[in-house]
């Protein structure tokens, strides 16, 4: 770990900066190790594809209207924007409008 860092009092509203006392920071190789969510992020090969899950599109939830857009979708985490910008797509499609 890092280090831990004092909480300012004057920051925060007064039962949160009751409980909590500090705040620690950590580089992500550090928080690893006792994550239970699986290391490195895809916990098989085939998560590793098809993230979230094993669909023909992604984005959609089974919910008419309502999609998914987070790193967890394809083209993943390191794209910044592109997991929006390709749910937006695919709602536009869905609608039958052309997309950008």
């Amino acid at each position: 770990m890092i280090g831990t860092t004092p909480r300012p009092s004057n920051l925060f509203p007064p039962a949160y900066s009751a409980a909590a006392q500090a705040s620690t920071i950590a580089r992500a190789i550090e928080t690893e190790p006792g994550s239970r969510n699986g290391a490195g992020g895809a916990s098989s090969p085939v998560q590793l594809l098809f993230r979230p899950r094993v669909a023909v599109n992604p984005y959609a939830t089974g919910v008419r209207g309502a999609y998914l857009c987070s790193a967890s979708t394809p083209p993943g985490a390191g794209a910044h924007g592109m997991c929006g910008a390709n749910a937006a797509a695919q709602a536009l499609a869905d609608l039958g409008l052309p997309t950008p």
